[in-house]
Parts: structure tokens; sequence; C-alpha cells
């Protein structure tokens, strides 16, 4: 006897949402999308129609409303993440929010209270928690294919200008850190399990934005340290790269594999002097992620990034932005 499929509704019509997110749940066979929300009930009815989703809402309340909707995905503003995650949970649904889904580590207390009054799922969509990619990373340097990890240097950018753009808004919760920071910043600590210590930074502020739009970081840990760099006005590139004493890994298309390049790890181990490719070709993050979600919220697995994690990586984004020195009035 098949089951009932999980029934997501959507808040908002992003276009992380649109290009990435609904597409995955749309192939799932354990989801469906169910209604979605937006300010403009114009272009929630035009996208529900797209996905084939029975209900559309010009309203998030009437969304939240809808008995049917199991759990919710947010990729609403930034600003508004931690208000929304917090009221879908009073409403009863389970909540799978895009990053970053605080602003201040402090409103993840907020949000991790509001999960355990009510008993719901939320989860900050880190879509690298579930690619095969990182458990690589972390199984290498678990088992020491590069001996002591003594370094980690990490780096994501693109070149935005558009001011009409949330990321270059300051009111929305915009800005390099809070966009892509966090993924270095996480994927270190996915790959290291590793408590941060502090940080020292620079940061640069955009003079007609208001936002981030340059960071440099150092983040300590015992044995070894994180350094990073992000910009929303840099040619676009990422990478991350983790340096031992015997060896070091490349992960040359860390956080969007497929359209960065080659979902791969390559283990340089100077050691044994050789090199070793591990490729995972054309993995689906987004639809694990989906997939791991519907299972925690029936109870079946606790594989989902959890919020705790959540806290920890917002701790050092916070840490960056007070070492970068205030921001400009």
């Amino acid at each position: 006897m098949s089951r009932q499929p999980f029934r997501w509704g959507i808040l908002s019509t992003a276009k992380i949402g649109r290009e990435q997110v609904m597409p995955a749940i749309a192939r799932s066979e354990d989801g469906v999308i169910h209604a979605i929300a937006s300010r403009d009930a114009d272009r929630a009815g035009a996208l529900a129609a797209r996905f084939g989703a029975p209900h559309s809402y010009g309203d998030y309340d009437a969304l939240l409303a809808d008995p049917e909707v199991d759990g919710v995905y947010l990729p609403i503003p930034t600003a508004h993440h931690a208000e929304w995650s917090i009221r879908a949970a009073a409403a009863g649904k389970h909540v799978l929010c895009e990053k970053p889904i605080a602003l201040q580590a402090g409103q993840i207390d907020e949000i991790i209270a509001a999960r355990d009054t009510h008993g719901v799922v939320i989860s900050e969509a880190f879509m690298v928690w579930y690619h095969p990619q990182w458990h690589k990373v972390r199984a290498l340097i678990a088992e020491g294919a590069i001996g002591r990890l003594r370094h980690v240097s990490g780096a994501f950018s693109y070149h935005l200008t558009d001011p009409a753009n949330m990321r270059n808004k300051s009111e929305l919760g915009g800005g390099a850190l809070p966009d892509i920071g966090v993924y270095p910043v996480v994927t270190t600590l996915i790959a290291t399990g590793a408590e941060p210590r502090g940080a020292t930074a620079q940061v640069e502020y955009s003079p007609e934005f208001g936002t981030d739009i340059f960071a440099r970081a150092d983040v300590a840990f015992d044995g070894f340290a994180l350094s990073m760099h992000v910009s929303s006005q840099m040619a676009l590139h990422q990478s991350m790269r983790f340096f031992g004493e015997t060896g070091w890994i490349d992960v040359p298309a860390p956080f969007n594999p497929l359209g960065y390049g080659d979902a791969q790890v390559i283990l340089h181990d100077q050691k044994n002097t050789q090199t070793q490719v591990f490729r995972f070709g054309e993995v689906n993050q987004y639809a694990l992620q989906s997939d791991a979600f519907v299972r925690a919220s029936r109870g079946e697995s606790d594989e989902v990034f959890p919020l705790e994690f959540s806290r920890r990586v917002q701790q050092v984004i916070d840490e960056i932005y007070r070492a970068g020195g205030p921001r400009p009035q």
C-alpha cells in the first residue's frame, strides 16, 4: 500500500526555488509541490501551473493555514528567514529554510526553541551536507590520508552589481558573507568536525549598497586555520583545499558542482607520490536534501542538517563581522 506523499508548500517564487529546489522536489518519489505562495498572486499562480501544484496563494499566511501542507520551503529574502521559520513551526509545518536561516546566532536559539515547542523538523538548506563529495573529504581526513591537517583555504565569488537584486539590499539581509561566506565555513566544519576558536578579518562594504562586498578572514581551529575570501564583486570562482603534512585534498567545485565544474575530490598523496581522483557524476544535491528532509519529517532518520550546526556556522560569520570592524554609516 502506497503512502501519502509529503505535500510541500513553497513560500516565494525566488530563483533558487524555481531553478534548483522545486525541480528536485518535483522529481522526488516522496514529495509533491502542493501549494505556492507569493506577495504577487499572479506570480504564484503561474509558478503553480508550471509545477502542477493544485493551490496558489497571494499571501504567506494563507499557505500556512492550508491544513494539507505538511511542510514548507522558504526561499524568501534573508532578513525574514528567522521570522517565517518560527511562524511556520507555530502553524505545525516542518521547515526547510534557505541559508542563512538567521542573521545572528542568537536568532537561531529562538528557532531551536520553536522547533522543540512545536515538535517539527526545521533545517537550514545547506545542500552541501548531503553531497557525497563532502562525505569523501571527511572520510579521507579522518583516516589520515593527508596526515595531520594543518591548513584549509577556501574561496567563493561572483560579480553582481544590480541594485535591484536582494543580495545588494542591506535591509533584506544582503551581502557577500550571509550569501556565500557561509560555504567555506560550513564545509570546513563538515570535513573536520572541529570547533572554531576565533577569527581575524577584513570586511569591505559597498558605498552604493551598504552591503559587504568583500571579506577576507582567518578562522582559527585547534591545530589548523581556515583562510577564506568571498566577494560579490569579483570574478566567478569557488574552491576548497585541505593541506596536511603528507598530502592535500582539492575540491574544485565544492559548493555548486556541475555549475562550476565536475563533482570530484582530488587527493594528492605526497607520501606515496600518487594522485587519486574520486568522481561523483551528476549527483543532484538538492534532490538528496529534499528526500532526507522528508524522511526526517516522518521520523525515519536524523540525516538533515541540524540547527545546532547552523548556530556554529553563524557564530563564525558573526565573529568575522566583528573582527572586520564597524559597518560604515
